[in-house]
Protein backbone atom coordinates (compact mmCIF):
# COMPACT_ATOMS: atom_id res chain seq x y z
CA UNK A 1 0.00 0.00 0.00
CA UNK A 2 1.64 3.30 -0.98
CA UNK A 3 0.62 6.15 1.40
CA UNK A 4 -1.03 9.00 0.07
CA UNK A 5 0.46 12.74 0.68
CA UNK A 6 -1.93 13.76 2.99
CA UNK A 7 -1.20 14.60 6.52
CA UNK A 8 -2.90 14.42 10.26
CA UNK A 9 -6.79 14.33 9.85
CA UNK A 10 -7.06 12.37 6.83
CA UNK A 11 -4.97 10.07 8.48
CA UNK A 12 -7.47 9.00 11.81
CA UNK A 13 -9.32 6.44 10.94
CA UNK A 14 -6.18 4.71 9.22
CA UNK A 15 -5.11 5.22 13.04
CA UNK A 16 -8.25 3.64 14.38
CA UNK A 17 -8.15 0.44 12.55
CA UNK A 18 -4.48 -0.24 13.55
CA UNK A 19 -5.66 0.21 17.04
CA UNK A 20 -8.04 -2.09 16.56
CA UNK A 21 -6.03 -5.09 15.32
CA UNK A 22 -2.61 -4.01 17.50
CA UNK A 23 -0.37 -5.00 14.32
CA UNK A 24 -1.02 -2.89 11.18
CA UNK A 25 0.98 0.39 10.98
CA UNK A 26 -0.82 1.92 7.96
CA UNK A 27 -2.83 4.97 7.49
CA UNK A 28 -5.19 5.43 5.34
CA UNK A 29 -6.62 8.27 3.40
CA UNK A 30 -10.04 8.48 5.05
CA UNK A 31 -11.95 10.72 7.08
CA UNK A 32 -13.90 10.18 10.37
CA UNK A 33 -17.17 11.57 11.22
CA UNK A 34 -16.18 13.19 14.07
CA UNK A 35 -13.42 15.24 11.74
CA UNK A 36 -15.52 15.57 9.00
CA UNK A 37 -17.17 18.02 11.28
CA UNK A 38 -14.31 20.14 12.53
CA UNK A 39 -13.86 22.68 9.73
CA UNK A 40 -11.63 25.30 9.69
CA UNK A 41 -14.03 28.29 9.92
CA UNK A 42 -15.02 26.87 13.50
CA UNK A 43 -13.24 28.80 16.29
CA UNK A 44 -10.57 26.32 18.06
CA UNK A 45 -12.35 25.96 21.52
CA UNK A 46 -15.99 25.83 19.46
CA UNK A 47 -14.14 22.65 17.42
CA UNK A 48 -12.74 21.12 20.88
CA UNK A 49 -16.05 21.37 22.75
CA UNK A 50 -17.50 19.73 20.05
CA UNK A 51 -15.69 16.92 19.48
CA UNK A 52 -15.60 16.29 23.39
CA UNK A 53 -19.04 16.14 23.55
CA UNK A 54 -19.09 14.01 20.14
CA UNK A 55 -16.71 11.68 22.08
CA UNK A 56 -18.55 11.18 25.16
CA UNK A 57 -21.39 10.70 23.56
CA UNK A 58 -20.12 7.18 22.22
CA UNK A 59 -19.51 6.31 25.34
CA UNK A 60 -21.26 4.18 28.20
CA UNK A 61 -21.23 4.91 31.57
CA UNK A 62 -18.85 3.12 33.33
CA UNK A 63 -16.22 4.60 30.00
CA UNK A 64 -17.57 7.72 30.71
CA UNK A 65 -16.88 7.39 34.44
CA UNK A 66 -12.83 6.64 33.68
CA UNK A 67 -12.83 9.08 31.13
CA UNK A 68 -13.93 12.74 32.46
CA UNK A 69 -12.75 13.72 35.03
CA UNK A 70 -12.78 16.37 37.77
CA UNK A 71 -10.67 19.46 36.76
CA UNK A 72 -8.35 19.24 40.01
CA UNK A 73 -4.68 19.81 40.60
CA UNK A 74 -3.69 16.39 41.58
CA UNK A 75 -5.36 15.04 38.19
CA UNK A 76 -3.94 17.77 35.54
CA UNK A 77 -0.42 16.98 37.16
CA UNK A 78 -1.20 13.13 36.59
CA UNK A 79 0.60 12.64 33.58
CA UNK A 80 4.02 10.76 32.54
CA UNK A 81 6.66 9.70 29.75
CA UNK A 82 6.59 6.01 31.14
CA UNK A 83 5.18 3.02 29.62
CA UNK A 84 2.23 1.46 31.05
CA UNK A 85 2.66 -0.69 33.95
CA UNK A 86 5.57 1.31 34.81
CA UNK A 87 4.58 3.52 38.58
CA UNK A 88 6.03 7.17 39.58
CA UNK A 89 5.41 10.03 41.25
CA UNK A 90 2.51 11.82 40.65
CA UNK A 91 3.75 14.71 42.44
CA UNK A 92 7.17 14.87 44.24
CA UNK A 93 7.16 17.95 45.71
CA UNK A 94 3.66 17.36 47.26
CA UNK A 95 1.81 13.85 47.73
CA UNK A 96 4.35 11.70 46.10
CA UNK A 97 1.75 9.07 45.41
CA UNK A 98 1.99 6.35 42.61
CA UNK A 99 -0.20 6.53 40.01
CA UNK A 100 -1.43 5.22 36.38
CA UNK A 101 -2.47 7.78 33.77
CA UNK A 102 -5.81 9.76 33.91
CA UNK A 103 -8.83 8.54 31.41
CA UNK A 104 -9.19 5.36 29.12
CA UNK A 105 -7.13 3.40 27.16
CA UNK A 106 -7.56 3.31 23.30
CA UNK A 107 -7.41 -0.38 23.35
CA UNK A 108 -10.53 -0.37 25.59
CA UNK A 109 -12.79 1.45 22.97
CA UNK A 110 -13.98 0.25 19.92
CA UNK A 111 -13.46 1.41 16.15
CA UNK A 112 -16.16 4.04 16.97
CA UNK A 113 -15.32 5.28 19.81
CA UNK A 114 -11.49 5.61 18.83
CA UNK A 115 -12.40 7.81 15.92
CA UNK A 116 -14.48 9.86 18.21
CA UNK A 117 -11.29 10.04 20.43
CA UNK A 118 -8.94 10.98 18.11
CA UNK A 119 -11.12 13.61 16.88
CA UNK A 120 -10.81 15.27 19.84
CA UNK A 121 -6.89 15.37 19.69
CA UNK A 122 -7.37 16.21 16.31
CA UNK A 123 -9.78 19.21 17.24
CA UNK A 124 -7.16 21.07 19.46
CA UNK A 125 -3.81 20.45 17.47
CA UNK A 126 -2.45 22.07 14.28
CA UNK A 127 -2.41 19.49 10.92
CA UNK A 128 1.47 19.67 11.85
CA UNK A 129 1.14 19.34 15.25
CA UNK A 130 -1.66 16.17 15.12
CA UNK A 131 0.97 14.28 12.88
CA UNK A 132 3.50 14.50 15.36
CA UNK A 133 1.37 12.53 17.74
CA UNK A 134 0.46 10.51 15.43
CA UNK A 135 4.14 9.39 14.51
CA UNK A 136 4.77 9.49 18.18
CA UNK A 137 2.25 6.57 18.63
CA UNK A 138 2.98 4.80 15.73
CA UNK A 139 6.94 4.74 16.54
CA UNK A 140 5.61 3.11 20.15
CA UNK A 141 3.83 0.32 18.05
CA UNK A 142 6.99 -0.28 16.35
CA UNK A 143 8.33 -0.46 19.93
CA UNK A 144 6.07 -2.80 21.09
CA UNK A 145 6.45 -5.40 18.18
CA UNK A 146 10.39 -5.55 18.26
CA UNK A 147 10.04 -5.82 21.85
CA UNK A 148 7.14 -8.17 22.90
CA UNK A 149 9.21 -11.59 21.76
CA UNK A 150 12.04 -10.18 24.28
CA UNK A 151 9.82 -9.86 27.71
CA UNK A 152 8.94 -12.02 29.97
CA UNK A 153 5.91 -13.91 30.50
CA UNK A 154 3.67 -11.66 32.71
CA UNK A 155 5.78 -8.46 32.43
CA UNK A 156 3.45 -5.44 33.00
CA UNK A 157 5.38 -3.57 30.58
CA UNK A 158 3.57 -2.64 27.28
CA UNK A 159 4.25 -0.80 24.67
CA UNK A 160 2.16 0.36 21.76
CA UNK A 161 -1.01 2.59 20.39
CA UNK A 162 -3.60 0.51 22.35
CA UNK A 163 -1.58 1.61 25.84
CA UNK A 164 -2.03 5.36 24.87
CA UNK A 165 -4.79 7.09 27.41
CA UNK A 166 -7.26 10.35 26.62
CA UNK A 167 -9.12 11.97 29.75
CA UNK A 168 -11.14 15.22 29.81
CA UNK A 169 -11.08 17.05 33.14
CA UNK A 170 -14.21 19.74 33.72
CA UNK A 171 -16.64 19.76 31.81
CA UNK A 172 -16.03 20.66 28.12
CA UNK A 173 -17.24 24.42 27.70
CA UNK A 174 -16.69 27.17 25.75
CA UNK A 175 -16.36 29.91 28.85
CA UNK A 176 -15.02 27.43 32.04
CA UNK A 177 -12.20 26.13 32.27
CA UNK A 178 -11.60 22.40 31.55
CA UNK A 179 -8.71 19.81 30.00
CA UNK A 180 -7.78 17.40 27.66
CA UNK A 181 -4.75 14.34 28.40
CA UNK A 182 -3.50 12.50 25.83
CA UNK A 183 -0.60 10.52 26.55
CA UNK A 184 1.47 7.18 26.63
CA UNK A 185 5.32 6.03 26.35
CA UNK A 186 6.72 9.38 25.06
CA UNK A 187 3.78 11.34 24.70
CA UNK A 188 2.17 13.45 27.19
CA UNK A 189 -0.17 16.32 25.72
CA UNK A 190 -2.12 18.39 28.00
CA UNK A 191 -4.17 21.45 26.80
CA UNK A 192 -6.52 23.28 28.95
CA UNK A 193 -8.82 25.45 27.24
CA UNK A 194 -10.41 28.92 28.80
CA UNK A 195 -12.35 30.52 26.73
CA UNK A 196 -10.80 30.95 23.57
CA UNK A 197 -7.62 30.66 24.91
CA UNK A 198 -5.47 27.29 24.73
CA UNK A 199 -2.37 26.26 26.91
CA UNK A 200 -0.39 23.25 25.59
CA UNK A 201 2.24 23.80 28.72
CA UNK A 202 3.33 20.88 30.19
CA UNK A 203 3.70 18.73 27.72
CA UNK A 204 5.70 16.27 26.42
CA UNK A 205 6.97 14.84 23.19
CA UNK A 206 9.49 12.09 22.74
CA UNK A 207 10.17 9.25 20.52
CA UNK A 208 11.32 5.49 20.86
CA UNK A 209 12.97 4.91 18.31
CA UNK A 210 13.99 8.03 16.84
CA UNK A 211 13.57 6.91 13.00
CA UNK A 212 11.26 4.33 11.88
CA UNK A 213 10.31 2.83 8.33
CA UNK A 214 6.26 3.34 7.55
CA UNK A 215 4.81 1.84 4.13
CA UNK A 216 8.25 2.43 2.50
CA UNK A 217 9.05 5.85 3.78
CA UNK A 218 11.63 7.08 7.04
CA UNK A 219 9.66 8.71 9.65
CA UNK A 220 11.29 10.98 12.02
CA UNK A 221 9.08 12.03 14.87
CA UNK A 222 11.49 14.54 16.38
CA UNK A 223 13.68 15.56 13.28
CA UNK A 224 12.93 18.76 12.56
CA UNK A 225 13.77 19.76 16.94
CA UNK A 226 17.21 17.94 16.28
CA UNK A 227 18.09 19.62 12.71
CA UNK A 228 17.18 23.18 13.74
CA UNK A 229 19.29 22.80 16.52
CA UNK A 230 22.10 22.02 15.22
CA UNK A 231 20.83 25.08 12.35
CA UNK A 232 20.97 27.09 15.06
CA UNK A 233 24.31 26.01 16.71
CA UNK A 234 26.41 26.32 13.38
CA UNK A 235 25.99 30.06 12.93
CA UNK A 236 26.91 30.69 16.32
CA UNK A 237 30.40 32.38 16.21
CA UNK A 238 33.46 30.67 18.63
CA UNK A 239 32.34 33.00 21.25
CA UNK A 240 28.92 32.47 21.53
CA UNK A 241 29.44 28.49 20.81
CA UNK A 242 31.74 28.85 24.38
CA UNK A 243 28.87 30.69 26.06
CA UNK A 244 26.46 28.19 25.09
CA UNK A 245 28.24 25.17 25.69
CA UNK A 246 28.15 23.89 29.06
CA UNK A 247 30.88 22.28 31.21
CA UNK A 248 28.62 19.70 32.66
CA UNK A 249 26.69 16.45 31.50
CA UNK A 250 22.53 17.25 31.34
CA UNK A 251 21.44 13.19 31.38
CA UNK A 252 17.86 13.51 31.29
CA UNK A 253 15.40 16.35 31.77
CA UNK A 254 15.51 18.91 34.29
CA UNK A 255 12.38 19.47 34.49
CA UNK A 256 10.26 16.77 33.41
CA UNK A 257 7.07 14.77 34.56
CA UNK A 258 7.00 15.27 38.00
CA UNK A 259 9.11 18.86 38.30
CA UNK A 260 6.26 21.10 38.52
CA UNK A 261 7.02 24.19 39.86
CA UNK A 262 10.77 23.66 40.09
CA UNK A 263 12.89 26.55 39.00
CA UNK A 264 15.93 26.59 37.21
CA UNK A 265 18.57 29.28 36.71
CA UNK A 266 18.99 30.56 33.00
CA UNK A 267 22.15 29.05 31.57
CA UNK A 268 24.06 29.24 28.21
CA UNK A 269 24.44 32.37 25.56
CA UNK A 270 21.97 34.71 25.87
CA UNK A 271 20.12 35.47 22.41
CA UNK A 272 20.27 39.38 22.77
CA UNK A 273 23.30 39.10 21.19
CA UNK A 274 22.15 37.18 18.27
CA UNK A 275 22.05 38.57 14.95
CA UNK A 276 18.67 38.61 13.13
CA UNK A 277 19.56 35.17 11.05
CA UNK A 278 20.43 33.64 14.65
CA UNK A 279 16.71 35.36 15.98
CA UNK A 280 14.86 33.54 13.35
CA UNK A 281 16.56 30.31 13.96
CA UNK A 282 15.93 30.51 17.38
CA UNK A 283 12.21 31.48 17.11
CA UNK A 284 12.20 28.16 14.28
CA UNK A 285 13.43 25.99 16.85
CA UNK A 286 10.97 27.02 19.73
CA UNK A 287 8.08 26.90 17.12
CA UNK A 288 8.35 23.02 17.08
CA UNK A 289 7.21 22.62 20.01
CA UNK A 290 4.74 25.80 20.26
CA UNK A 291 3.39 24.82 16.66
CA UNK A 292 1.98 21.46 18.36
CA UNK A 293 -1.15 23.66 19.33
CA UNK A 294 -3.52 24.85 16.99
CA UNK A 295 -2.55 27.57 14.64
CA UNK A 296 -4.43 30.68 15.96
CA UNK A 297 -2.85 29.91 19.70
CA UNK A 298 0.99 28.83 17.99
CA UNK A 299 0.97 32.13 16.58
CA UNK A 300 -0.09 33.84 19.32
CA UNK A 301 2.30 32.46 21.41
CA UNK A 302 5.04 32.77 19.15
CA UNK A 303 4.41 36.47 19.02
CA UNK A 304 5.28 37.09 22.78
CA UNK A 305 8.61 34.64 22.96
CA UNK A 306 9.45 36.64 19.83
CA UNK A 307 8.52 39.75 21.77
CA UNK A 308 11.36 38.83 24.87
CA UNK A 309 13.49 36.85 22.61
CA UNK A 310 16.04 39.16 24.01
CA UNK A 311 15.94 37.41 27.37
CA UNK A 312 16.09 34.07 26.31
CA UNK A 313 19.02 31.51 26.66
CA UNK A 314 20.10 28.87 24.31
CA UNK A 315 22.04 26.17 26.42
CA UNK A 316 23.95 23.07 24.90
CA UNK A 317 25.27 20.00 26.50
CA UNK A 318 27.15 17.30 24.89
CA UNK A 319 29.14 16.62 21.21
CA UNK A 320 28.39 19.39 18.66
CA UNK A 321 28.16 16.85 16.33
CA UNK A 322 24.76 15.25 15.20
CA UNK A 323 25.87 11.56 16.11
CA UNK A 324 26.76 12.75 19.25
CA UNK A 325 23.79 13.22 20.94
CA UNK A 326 23.72 16.17 22.73
CA UNK A 327 21.28 17.73 24.90
CA UNK A 328 19.71 21.43 24.77
CA UNK A 329 17.41 23.97 26.41
CA UNK A 330 15.71 27.27 25.16
CA UNK A 331 14.96 29.50 28.29
CA UNK A 332 13.18 32.91 28.41
CA UNK A 333 10.14 34.27 30.24
CA UNK A 334 7.83 32.50 28.94
CA UNK A 335 9.31 29.08 27.33
CA UNK A 336 10.95 26.19 29.12
CA UNK A 337 12.10 23.97 26.63
CA UNK A 338 14.52 20.60 26.73
CA UNK A 339 15.64 17.95 24.21
CA UNK A 340 17.34 15.07 25.89
CA UNK A 341 18.59 12.24 24.20
CA UNK A 342 18.58 8.87 25.58
CA UNK A 343 20.45 5.48 25.41
CA UNK A 344 19.61 1.99 26.75
CA UNK A 345 22.59 0.74 24.83
CA UNK A 346 25.30 1.52 27.67
CA UNK A 347 27.02 4.71 28.72
CA UNK A 348 28.81 4.43 24.89
CA UNK A 349 25.65 3.28 22.47
CA UNK A 350 24.31 6.19 20.65
CA UNK A 351 20.95 7.46 21.82
CA UNK A 352 17.98 5.50 20.72
CA UNK A 353 15.03 7.48 22.02
CA UNK A 354 14.15 11.12 22.76
CA UNK A 355 12.92 13.06 26.01
CA UNK A 356 11.27 16.90 25.65
CA UNK A 357 9.73 19.23 27.74
CA UNK A 358 7.82 22.14 27.31
CA UNK A 359 6.68 24.56 29.65
CA UNK A 360 5.46 28.26 30.30
CA UNK A 361 7.03 28.73 33.85
CA UNK A 362 4.41 31.44 34.15
CA UNK A 363 1.27 29.82 33.16
CA UNK A 364 1.42 26.06 33.05
CA UNK A 365 -2.33 24.57 33.13
CA UNK A 366 -3.20 27.89 31.95
CA UNK A 367 -2.67 28.84 35.58
CA UNK A 368 -2.68 32.83 34.60
CA UNK A 369 -6.23 32.61 33.14
CA UNK A 370 -7.76 30.16 35.73
CA UNK A 371 -7.08 29.35 39.64
CA UNK A 372 -7.44 26.03 40.32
Amino acid sequence: MTVPRILVVLTLVGLAAGLATHSSLRLHPSLSAASQGATRAEAPTAKAVAAANAFLATLDSRLKAKTQLELRNDLRARWSNLPTGVVMQADRARSGGPFERNGVGLGELTRAQQDAGLALVAATLSRSGYQKVLDIVNADQVLEGTSAPARAPGNRVRFGRAEYHLAILGTPSASEPWMIQFGGHHLAINVTLVGRNSVLTPSHTGAQPTTYTLDGRTVRPLGHEEEKAFALLTTLTPAQQKDALLNYKVADLVVGPGDDGKVIQPEGVRASGFTPDQKDKLADLVSEWVGILNDAEASSRMADIRASLSSTYFAWSGPTTKEGGAYFRVQGPTVLIEYAPQSTRGDDGLPNHIHTLYRDPTNDYASRLAKR
